[in-house]
């Protein structure tokens, strides 16, 4: 037991609960942690900062989100190439990365979430079908070390325009989720 007599030895942590929601389980590890999160959406137009902020206590790590769905608000606000949207289109893993490293650098956060997809009904391609969905990870470690990183993931959700958005959100989250722990498992 530390003076305090709080019962909570110096340098323990609190158990994460599992069994919480995915958003919870974030918040806890952010927390946890002292890091910051921003989320770049287009795909899901708020919905994943909607969702972070679901949980109690989330101004603690949660920082801005940025909403740009059309091509001009993603170079404007996240610096994302007019290369890359010619050359790949907004569905695509290129920007998905530029997405997440535009909203960690701008918001000067630990972390930041990206997605970019095709919800439908329509829009999509055999090549990008309705429900593929990309999703950046961006962290920001500390100065020096050089190990600073942007990650995407891509998925074909199946469902309506809603259940793809929804979907889409539940991915992000546990892709970000399972980042912060193997870079927590890494230290």
């Amino acid at each position: 037991m530390d003076e305090s007599g709080s019962g909570e030895e110096i340098g323990e942590t609190e158990e994460i609960d599992e069994s919480a929601p995915i958003e919870e389980t974030l918040g806890d590890l952010l927390t946890e942690r002292g890091e910051t999160l921003a989320t770049a959406e287009s795909l899901t137009g708020g919905l994943v900062g909607s969702r972070v902020t679901d949980a109690p206590g989330a101004s603690a790590y949660f920082d801005r989100g940025f909403v740009t769905y059309a091509y001009d608000a993603k170079r404007e606000l996240l610096g994302v190439s007019r290369e890359s949207l010619d050359a790949e289109g907004a569905v695509s893993a290129p920007v998905a990365e530029q997405l997440a490293a535009g909203a960690r650098d701008r918001a000067d956060t630990t972390w930041a979430i990206a997605t970019t997809g095709i919800a439908g009904p329509d829009g999509g391609t055999e090549e990008k079908p309705v429900g593929l969905v990309y999703v950046g990870v961006a962290h920001a470690a500390p100065w020096g070390t050089e190990e600073s990183f942007v990650r995407t993931e891509r998925v074909v959700l199946d469902g309506d325009r809603s259940t793809v958005k929804r979907k889409a959100v539940d991915t992000a989250l546990d892709a970000l989720v399972r980042t912060v722990r193997e870079v927590d498992a890494g230290e």
